[in-house]
This record gives structure tokens, sequence and C-alpha cells, in this order.
């Protein structure tokens, strides 16, 4: 399970160190992907499998579960950890999520999420803003 949030540098080459106490979860390798809100998901692969079978499950007659697919699939890679617990993020992704030399790494319970420090800074906002009422709406799920 990953739970909290670690800002945490990437060097030059586009290496960010994940948190070692998520590291074990990964048992040295992991999907990398685009995320929904303009940040980037990584995924141990016993919980990218049941997302991959569903998506892949999406009617291909349906125009939005075609987007979906590509959207999760066209850039997804996987991505092995070297010995100092870090991943090499691809230029596409960096720059899809725009980040640069920091990183912020949230544990979302059964994936990663890696935002830029500003793109953090935004969702922050919305949730300190909109946080209540989003758990009114979603409290009857729970």
């Amino acid at each position: 399970m990953f739970l909290g949030r670690y800002t945490h540098a990437i060097d030059e080459k586009g290496r960010l160190a994940i948190p070692a106490r998520f590291r074990e979860a990964f048992r040295g390798q992991g999907v990398l992907t685009r995320g929904i809100d303009r940040c980037l998901t990584l995924y141990p692969m016993a919980s990218w499998q049941p997302l991959a079978e569903k998506v892949s499950a999406l009617s291909i007659s349906d125009p939005d579960a075609r987007a979906f697919r590509r959207m999760v699939f066209a850039e997804a890679t996987v991505v092995e950890f070297d010995r100092q617990g870090r991943i090499l993020i691809p230029p596409e992704l960096r720059e899809y999520a725009g980040l640069d030399r920091e990183a912020i790494v949230v544990g979302v319970h059964s994936y990663i999420e890696i935002w830029s420090p500003e793109g953090w800074a935004t969702q922050a906002e919305l949730l300190a803003a909109e946080g209540p009422s989003i758990a009114q709406r979603l409290a009857s799920l729970i």
C-alpha cells in the first residue's frame, strides 16, 4: 500500500529515486504511464495487470473507450529500478507531466503518482477548496 507524499530530485539523465518504503512492492520493475491529471502514474505489476485487463475489455466500438485505451497504453513503458532505487523517466513523459529538476511522489494506495511541484501545488489547492464537497458527493460510495 502506497501512502504519503515525498519530494525527490530528478537528475540530468531523467532518473527519479522512488522512496525506499515503496520499492519492495515493485520487485525491481513497474509500469509508468500518463496519469489523467497531467501527472505520471507508476504501477507495480500486481496493480497494473488488473487495470490493463479492465481497460482491454472496454469495447473498441466506443470512441471514448478507444481514446482511453490509447491514453493508458500508448505512452506506457516498463521501467526497471537501478541499485539506488531510481527509475528512468522517458523524455516524452517528463514533458507531459512538466517534470524538470524535482518531482513530488505521491502514494495513492495501489499506485504512485509523480507530479511536478507546480502541478501538485495546483492539485493541493483544489483539494483544499473542493475537498469537503468532493467527500460529500462520494460519501455514498464509502
